[in-house]
Parts: C-alpha cells; structure tokens; sequence
C-alpha cells in the first residue's frame, strides 16, 4: 500500500501542528495563572518551557508530588537529563546552559511521567488496571534488545514497561517515524509478524517504524504493548491501525491495544485529572 509523502518522508495530512498550538496557548495560561517561571521559543508558533525552580525542589511542568517523586528515583531523575535538541537555537538563554526536553510543555515524555509517576496513581493502581498491566514500579527508556537476524539485538528504547506491558506514548509528534526497508528486514522476527506486502510503504521505506519496532519486541519479549495516543490525533490512531491488521500472529495481535490520553486521564486521581485537564486539555472521557 503506497502512500504519499511530503519531501520530507511524512504524510501530508497532519494534526499535530493545531495540538502544539493549542498546548502552547494552554501552557502559558497555566504558566501566567500559577506565577511559575517560563519562556517561550522564537517563530511564528511558539511553544513554552518551564525551567526548575525554587533550588530544583519544583518544576512548572510537572506536578508537585510528581516532580518530587521523580527527583527521589535516580533512575527516572535521569531522564530529566535529556537535552532539548533544539534549545540552543530556539530558545532563549537558561541559567542552566541548556534546555532539557522534558521542559517543555509539548514533551510527550513529561507526559507520561506525570501520569505514571505520581504517587496517587501508583497507589490506587487504577491506571494500570484500566491498561491491562499489573501494578508495578514504571520503567521509562526500557531497552528491549530487539533480536535481530545476524545474532545480535537492537538498541530500541521503549518509553515505558510496566510489568508485561510495553508503552509508546505520543502527543504532538508528526508521525511514528519512517526506516529504510533493510532496517526492518534485519530484525529477526520481522517476517513472521508482519504481513510485509500490507504494511504502509513508500518504494524504499516502511511507515510507522517506531510501531514495526515495538511490536516486533512484545513479541520477542511476550510482553502487551499499547500505543498512547491523545484523542485529538486520529492520524496516529490510524496509523497504529494500518500496522495492527498486518501482524499475522493471532496470539500477538490479542495482546495489542492503542488507548487515548483522555481515558487514562478518567482512570486516574482527581488532582492529575484536574492538572491534564488545565495545562493539557485532556478531559477524562
């Protein structure tokens, strides 16, 4: 199935920019509303970033029992670390010297920590019954170590494992990343998966590789593995949809799911549905 791409391997239809805006605007609401410290980027549609404060004790971008939380984990503290790509260019000086990613208001990273960090939901386990997955502490950047055909495994990193289920978790991303034919080929189990000639493809590349991938490591791990997608991006549902009807294992395809942002926000406490709800604009569906 040939698809149309712009020049620069994405489909043409795209709701992500409309998502970022409205996150920015939201953003900054929330920012002006609560008094914390924030910037915007330079252009035409700018996003906000939240920079620690209050000696790293807090941060605008998170929740205050989150952030806490996440500081007292070194291994999730950690992911606090990633450096923002483009913050050099796009953004205004930091005390810090740099930008991090999860600064900023777009980051499907903070996201996900927010949620799945927050003690309230830890507690309750609610969250992860709603997922299908067994309560459990989260482990973000999971390195799953795909196999692949010349006897070695991938560096594939998965946003999230909790317990025997593998998350992917999006926001205001454009797609899930086109790869060149070959890389999918060498993994070792991609022809018995995947129903090759089904998959979304361009002559030299297969769609939706950040999918093809996670699918092929719950299969290599007999993990579950579901797509988080916000409810206002129906592309990406699509998508995962195009790559869901050509796996070719029954077993394997029982254990795929997508779920949206809006319904983990029902199932969580009342302070992180009101918090998505404000800065996010996700409602509990």
């Amino acid at each position: 199935m040939e698809v149309a791409l712009t020049s620069s391997g994405r489909p043409h239809m795209s709701l992500a920019a409309p998502l970022r805006r409205e996150l920015a605007e939201r953003a900054q609401k929330y920012a002006n509303a609560e008094g914390l410290p924030h910037c915007l980027s330079y252009g035409d549609a700018p996003t906000v970033c939240f920079p620690p404060y209050e000696h790293d004790s807090r941060h605008g971008n998170f929740l205050p029992g989150t952030y806490k939380a996440i500081r007292s984990n070194p291994a999730w503290s950690k992911r606090l670390e990633k450096v923002h790509t483009q913050g050099r260019r796009s953004l205004p000086p930091s005390e810090r010297g740099r930008w991090m990613e999860l600064d900023t208001c777009t980051s499907s990273d903070a996201l996900l920590m927010n949620v799945f960090c927050h003690p309230g939901v830890l507690r309750d386990g609610r969250v992860a019954a709603f997922l299908g997955a067994e309560p459990d502490l989260p482990c973000f950047g999971y390195k799953a170590r795909v196999p692949l055909t010349n006897g070695k495994f991938d560096r594939t990193e998965i946003d999230l494992r909790l317990g025997d289920l593998l998350v992917e978790a999006k926001l205001t991303e454009g797609d899930f990343q086109t790869a060149k034919k070959r890389v999918l080929l060498a993994y070792r189990d991609f022809l018995d998966v995947f129903d090759q000639g089904q998959l979304s493809q361009t002559e030299s590349h297969f769609l939706s590789y950040q999918l093809l991938r996670n699918v092929l490591a719950a299969h290599a791990l007999d993990c579950s593995f579901c797509v988080l997608v916000d409810a206002r991006r129906p592309d990406l549902s699509d998508a995962w949809y195009a790559v869901m009807k050509c796996v070719k294992p029954v077993q394997l395809r029982t254990r795929l799911r997508i779920s949206t942002w809006q319904e983990v926000a029902q199932a969580a406490p009342a302070k992180v549905r009101a918090f998505l709800a404000e800065k996010y604009g996700i409602e509990g569906q």
